[in-house]
């Protein structure tokens, strides 16, 4: 019998195998998954491995889920998860705006047929092809996150142009799961601090200048945040500078962005964000925050990412090789650091899983390594894969959507994997792998 999970976007869901895959996984045979109906062994049979699998269908779902939760506000979903064309058309159909921060991934964008006026640049440095093509395209706003920025994009915009911006504050707030990835604290590199003034000022220039319509404030507090309360502080603190900067400049700031850092699952058990929670809980602290400074509520805007495309994707490997040593077992595969650098840069934790064959019921423990020249390139550590776990045999490793081939290098050469769609059990081709021949045609010095 063919057995389904329950998606588990908008909170913890009951703890099983299963819990952290998209909602269309299922085992129509013991160790046979399929994805969108599709054989994960399959995938990797026809495009080869690494290879990524991204649901569509989990895609779509996660979007709606958003756009439900949060009916009044406008709902970005942030490039820099991932991108890809498709995915760029996905989030464009189900309603949602996009956040790049690259004119790299402007330029997918705009390939795709995204609107313009519903992409938002932001970014701690904006290099003048970013603001070049940003402007030339029409992005709907710009995130100003550098005073240096205010006279570039004035200038930029010329006499008689007027551009929407807002400007990224830092709210003071620490929240995140990993060090690396907390960034609305005030020893950071991004946005403008309200506690040493530098972000009220910055405000004060931009009002000065009649190309530029500051249309809001926005922060963004960090990654895998799995709790509300950060993102109520923020709002309270950001409220707080909207009723200062209407005292002092007799303006009311229409927008405020909350960014996005909504954490998953990436491991059974594991807390995720509680989207319908958030959307609640966040209505209700601007609401009642701008009742008490007597402003009028902006409207809100949020950038989810990593939450719309992360549980949507599969990672799959081949094992290449079993080595047993000092107690130690060592489970080798094809890819590793090249497509995900993850767990080397944050610690993160993955629960890969034996497919393609029915194991051993018999489970123990090892670490699944990458092939690369680093101690560090570790897939999982200390997971349970049955114990007749072999070369040739295909692993999968869920919650791999998010931050895999949008970070993936070229280190040592192994050439970046593709990206295969699936959706009622078909399979196609979104990003084509990185091939020997284009390793060769980018060196063109002899």
């Amino acid at each position: 019998m063919t057995t389904v999970h329950e998606p588990s976007v908008t909170g913890a869901s009951a703890v099983d195998e299963l819990s952290v895959w998209p909602a269309s996984t299922a085992e129509p045979r013991p160790g046979d998954l399929t994805v969108g109906q599709v054989s994960l062994a399959e995938i990797a049979g026809r495009f080869g491995t690494p290879v990524y699998v991204l649901d569509e269908g989990e895609v779509r779902s996660r979007c709606r889920t958003y756009r439900q939760a949060f009916p009044e506000a406008e709902v970005h979903y942030a490039a820099k998860a991932f991108l890809c064309r498709a995915m760029a058309r996905w989030v464009e159909a189900e309603g949602l705006g996009l956040d790049v921060c690259s004119a790299g991934e402007l330029e997918v964008a705009i390939a795709a047929g995204f609107p313009a006026d519903r992409i938002v640049l932001h970014g701690n440095v904006k290099t003048p092809l970013d603001l070049k093509n940003a402007l030339r395209y029409g992005v709907g706003r710009i995130v100003i996150d550098s005073p240096s920025e205010i006279a570039r994009i004035a200038a930029a915009v010329g006499p008689g142009g007027r551009q929407k911006v807002m400007v990224r504050i830092v709210p003071g707030i620490s929240a995140g799961g990993h060090g690396k990835i907390r960034t609305g604290t005030e020893d950071q590199k991004f946005g403008l601090s309200i506690t040493d003034g530098y972000a009220q000022h910055a405000i004060a220039r931009i009002l000065d200048q009649p190309q530029l319509d500051l249309t809001g404030l926005h922060c963004h507090l960090g990654s895998q945040i799995t709790d509300v309360k950060p993102y109520l502080s923020a709002v309270r603190r950001m409220v707080g500078l909207m009723a200062r900067l209407r005292e002092h400049h007799g303006v009311t700031l229409r927008e405020m962005d909350l960014g996005g850092g909504h954490g998953v699952a990436y491991r059974p058990g594991e807390q995720a964000m509680d989207v319908t929670r958030l959307a609640r809980k966040v209505r209700a602290e601007l609401a009642e925050a701008c009742a008490a400074a007597g402003l009028t509520v902006p409207r809100l805007i949020i950038e989810p990412g990593r939450a719309i495309a992360g549980p949507a994707g599969t990672a799959l490997y081949h094992v290449v090789s079993v080595k047993h040593t000092c107690g130690l077992t060592f489970v080798a595969v094809d890819g590793g650091m090249s497509d995900n650098p993850r767990p080397a840069l944050y610690g993160v934790r993955y629960a890969p899983r034996l497919v393609g064959r029915r194991g051993s019921a018999t489970l123990a423990p090892v670490t699944v390594v990458g092939r690369h020249c680093e101690a560090g390139d570790v897939v999982a550590a200390d997971v349970l894969l049955p114990d007749d776990v072999r070369a040739g045999d295909l692993i999968a490793v869920p919650v791999a959507g998010a931050y895999h081939l949008s970070m993936a290098s070229g280190y040592n050469m192994v050439g970046r994997p593709p990206v295969v769609a699936v959706r009622d059990g078909s399979a196609r081709l979104l990003v084509r792998r990185e091939s020997m021949e284009d390793l060769r045609s980018r060196d063109v010095g002899l």
